[in-house]
């Protein structure tokens, strides 16, 4: 793919898109406050419970397994409502050079994902400081933050390369909302499939911000945070190839 990076009139122009779409400003805003306030809300009220106190990584994340929702749905709308109303041929008017918009649509979803990265990690972090204790300096703390930051914008970036490719609006939400959600965990629950599972994108990220080894995972932590990034860098090239040689 070549690179183009976009200038400032069209990021401008992305930024005037989003701001001004409830549908697109909200879900990251929506994202933090389900992500943040669904640990909090579990953290206080089930502090004795194991799986939230053995592994960090899974009390502090627990709420983004809901907060990830909106924030899918948010890398889907950053192009998807333009091929669904079909606004995309007056950006590609606008903006004829279709590497460039793309660039600019991908730097954008992934400057809110960082956002929204940092807002949850630091947020669920500081809650569950104060429910059921942190210790920063644990082996492996550092990693979970990190991980738990990066997933986010990696996340965006992926539902808004895979919307891409569908160039379809409805068939990424139907496809990519409830495989967020639920989809690849009941798809890791099968002990026949499990081991093809567990590299999927995300399942292969959330591993990343665990604190404690699993054996049925074939791969370090660090690893499975490289294999996400690695399935990003991919679909964002299939994405681009498919905005920049097809028609719309």
């Amino acid at each position: 793919m070549s690179t183009v990076l976009p200038d400032a009139p069209v990021l401008r122009s992305e930024w005037t898109k989003l701001t001004t779409l409830i549908s697109q400003w909200s879900t990251p805003v929506l994202s933090v406050a389900l992500s943040v306030g669904i640990t909090f809300l579990v953290n206080f009220h089930y502090s004795d419970d194991g799986s939230l106190t053995e592994d960090k990584g899974v009390g502090i994340f627990y709420g983004f397994n809901f907060g990830q929702v909106p924030l899918a749905c948010l890398g889907i709308l950053l192009i998807g409502q333009e091929y669904n109303s079909g606004t995309i041929r007056a950006s590609l008017t606008a903006v004829p050079h279709r590497s460039r918009l793309y660039a600019a649509k991908a730097l954008l979803g992934a400057g809110l994902g960082l956002l929204v990265g940092l807002l949850t990690t630091g947020g669920s972090m500081l809650v569950v400081a104060n429910t059921t204790g942190l210790d920063l300096s644990a082996p492996g703390m550092l990693r979970t933050a990190v991980a738990g930051v990066l997933y986010c914008p990696m996340l965006v970036l992926i539902c808004f390369a895979v919307t891409a490719c569908f160039r379809n609006l409805s068939a990424a939400l139907g496809l990519l909302t409830p495989l967020v959600f639920f989809g690849t965990t009941a798809l890791a629950a099968i002990p026949g499939v499990r081991a093809v599972a567990q590299y999927l994108p995300d399942r292969a990220g959330q591993y990343a911000w665990k604190q404690q080894p699993d054996p049925h995972i074939a791969f370090g932590h660090w690893t499975g945070l490289l294999l996400m990034a690695a399935w990003t860098v991919t679909l964002l090239w299939l994405g681009h190839r498919s905005l920049t040689r097809k028609d719309v």
